[in-house]
C-alpha cells in the first residue's frame, strides 16, 4: 500500500489528475487508462517498470529513495521477498537506461544503451494479457529504434523471410494500426505477429505464402498491442 499512497501523493504534488496521468502515459505509447491509474493508487495493481519510469518523469521524480521512502537512505529492499527484490532491480535497470535519470548524462553523441522489456510471445498466448503479464526479461538494446518501448521474440516461420524463428523484433505500443502495417495482436487470447489488412473483412496476414490469411469475424476478440518498428 505504501507504493499506492506515494503514487497518489506524487501525482497530487505535481498538480495532475488521474486522467491527465493516463493521457500522458498513453501519449508515450503505453495505452494506460484512467481506471488503471486509479487501481495503482488504490493498491489493487501495480505499474510495470516502464510505466513507473514514465510516471517518475511526469511527476518530476529524480530521487526515488526520497520519493518512495521518506528516509532517503533507508534500505528499500529490506521488506521485500526474492520476487520483490528482483522486480526492484528491474526498475533500477530501466531507470539507469534512461538519460533523464542519469547522474552524469552522457556527452553529446555518445551512445546510450537502452533497456527494454522483452516478451516471449508463446508465454502470453492464451492469457488475454501479454503486456500486463510478468513474463518478460530485460533486454539491453542499443540499436532499438527510438520509438520502440518493448520487444518480442517471435516463434515459427509464418513471417519469413522478414522475421525468422526466434528473432527479436521491436515494437511501439499502440491500439490502432493502418492497413498494411505489421503489428502484434491478441486474437481470442492468442498472440500473433502479423500484417494487418483492413477492409470490409479485416485479416491478419502472414508473409510466408504457405499460411492462409486469418479473417477477423464479428464474434472474435481482437486486441492490437503495437506496431513493429524494427
Amino acid at each position: 500500500m505504501e507504493l499506492a499512497k506515494n503514487l497518489a501523493r506524487l501525482r497530487r504534488a505535481a498538480g495532475m489528475t488521474q486522467a491527465q496521468a493516463a493521457e500522458y502515459l498513453s501519449r508515450q505509447g503505453l495505452a494506460v487508462t484512467h481506471k488503471a491509474v486509479s487501481k495503482w493508487e488504490q493498491g489493487a495493481s501495480r505499474p510495470d517498470g516502464l510505466q513507473l519510469l514514465y510516471l517518475c518523469r511526469l511527476y518530476g521524480v529524480r530521487d526515488l529513495l526520497a520519493a518512495f521512502d521518506g528516509a532517503g537512505e533507508k534500505d528499500l529492499l529490506s521488506g521485500l521477498n526474492a520476487t520483490g527484490r528482483a522486480r526492484a532491480a528491474e526498475y533500477i535497470r530501466l531507470l539507469r537506461g534512461d538519460e533523464a535519470f542519469a547522474l552524469h548524462p552522457s556527452a553529446g553523441g555518445a551512445a546510450r544503451v537502452r533497456t527494454l522489456p522483452l516478451y516471449d510471445m508463446p508465454v502470453s498466448a492464451g492469457t488475454g494479457l501479454f503486456l500486463d503479464s510478468d513474463h518478460y526479461e530485460l533486454l539491453e538494446a542499443p540499436n532499438a529504434p527510438a520509438e520502440a518501448n518493448f520487444a518480442v521474440r517471435v516463434r515459427g516461420d509464418s513471417m519469413q523471410p522478414r522475421f525468422v524463428d526466434g528473432q527479436v523484433v521491436f515494437v511501439r505500443q499502440q491500439q490502432t494500426l493502418e492497413d498494411g502495417e505489421i503489428g502484434i495482436f491478441l486474437l481470442n487470447g492468442d498472440a500473433f505477429c502479423k500484417k494487418f489488412q483492413q477492409g470490409e473483412v479485416c485479416y491478419l496476414l502472414s508473409l510466408n505464402p504457405q499460411y492462409a490469411p486469418i479473417p477477423i469475424r464479428p464474434q472474435d476478440e481482437l486486441r492490437m498491442i503495437g506496431r513493429v518498428v524494427g
